[in-house]
């Protein structure tokens, strides 16, 4: 496809899932790790898997939405996937667009934004990343996309700022 399905709001049911999602990134922040978490979620609703970053450990590929392209090509069929939601409290990277996009996973509902995430940083004197930061839509334009979830915004910042007050302590 070469160019974006329209964008779907965000339900209540979405909103649940994004929870969670928050609710693993803040376990993520808990164990030493950057916070995202993320939800994989079947055409019938059910949940199939679910992470958090786990970068601490000095691999910086394992974000949750990776793992879920990964662990999603080793135990679902083309159809399952399509037919699959992934919910992550912040929008993939170019890295997890394009595993996402691989694979063959259907649409992504974020909390919040890459574009929010970089607008904190700037806020809080981060520097940028080793990867120039893309929305999922440039690098995987045939995904539908959903987010942010403005309800989560601040939930979020929150959880982010900690990590950068952490990295700050150290």
């Amino acid at each position: 496809m070469s160019t974006s399905p329209e964008a779907q709001p965000i339900d209540a049911t979405d909103l649940e899932r994004l929870r969670r999602c928050v609710d693993l990134a803040r376990e993520a922040l808990e164990d030493g790790d950057d916070p995202f978490g993320s939800l994989l979620v079947d055409a019938d609703g059910a949940v199939r898997f679910e992470d958090r970053n786990r970068v601490s450990g000095g691999d910086a590929t394992r974000h949750p939405e990776f793992e879920i392209a990964r662990w999603a090509a080793e135990n679902m069929t083309p159809e399952e996937r399509e037919s699959a939601t992934v919910y992550t409290s912040g929008e993939h990277c170019p890295m997890c667009s394009a595993a996402h996009a691989w694979v063959g996973l259907g649409r992504i509902v974020y909390a919040t934004s890459g574009a929010q995430l970089g607008e904190w940083m700037t806020e809080w004197g981060v520097a940028p990343g080793p990867v120039t930061p893309l929305p999922i839509t440039r690098v995987a334009p045939g995904i539908p996309v959903s987010g942010p979830a403005p309800e989560l915004a601040d939930e979020v910042k929150e959880l982010q700022r900690r990590v950068v007050l952490r990295r700050d302590d150290a």
